[in-house]
């Protein structure tokens, strides 16, 4: 049996297991779509009978909910988690973002503007509908969603490329 702890890759679509996890956790991933292979076929606000886990990783998952649903897929975070586990969370950082076509950095996959930030990649919805924003957060409005789900020790911090980390533990 391993001695390291479980970490639940939410909304892993290709990526890999974190750096910061490597080496320190068994990765279960989980995702919507089938064809990325994950271990779990599930939705972030019905994750089923799962868990406990020490950890959570999600990066770029929760902006594609519905602002109801945010609420319920933290809460479902949390009750995954077992005592004393934590998440760690990145989304897009709309608090300076303006809805215009001003490429705001370059990214792997090419320029990204606001209306990219608010929207999702335009260049990729036409093929993959699903990567469409549906919500958006600053700093203040994902401390409140954390706290409002019953996290503990939540920080969140503004980082490099408009994007937030959010680190809260149950």
């Amino acid at each position: 049996m391993s001695e390291m702890g479980s970490l639940l890759h939410v909304g892993c679509g290709y990526d890999s297991m974190p750096d910061w996890a490597v080496g320190k956790f068994d990765e279960v991933r989980l995702d919507i779509s089938a064809e990325v292979q994950p271990d779990i076929l599930a939705s972030m606000t019905d994750l089923g009978d799962i868990g406990p886990f020490d950890a959570i990783h999600c990066s770029h998952a929760l902006e594609h909910l519905l602002p109801h649903d945010v609420p319920v897929a933290l809460s479902e975070f949390r009750r995954v988690l077992k005592e004393n586990g934590f998440v760690v969370l990145a989304v897009p950082d709309l608090q300076d973002v303006k809805a215009t076509e001003e490429v705001l950095f370059e990214a792997p996959c090419g320029p990204i503007t606001g209306l990219d930030m608010i929207y999702g990649y335009r260049k990729a919805l036409p093929t993959q509908p699903y990567m469409a924003h549906r919500t958006g957060f600053t700093a203040t409005t994902l401390h409140a969603a954390f706290d409002q789900a019953g996290f503990s020790r939540v920080t969140v911090q503004r980082m490099p490329y408009y994007n937030l980390l959010a680190i809260a533990a149950k």
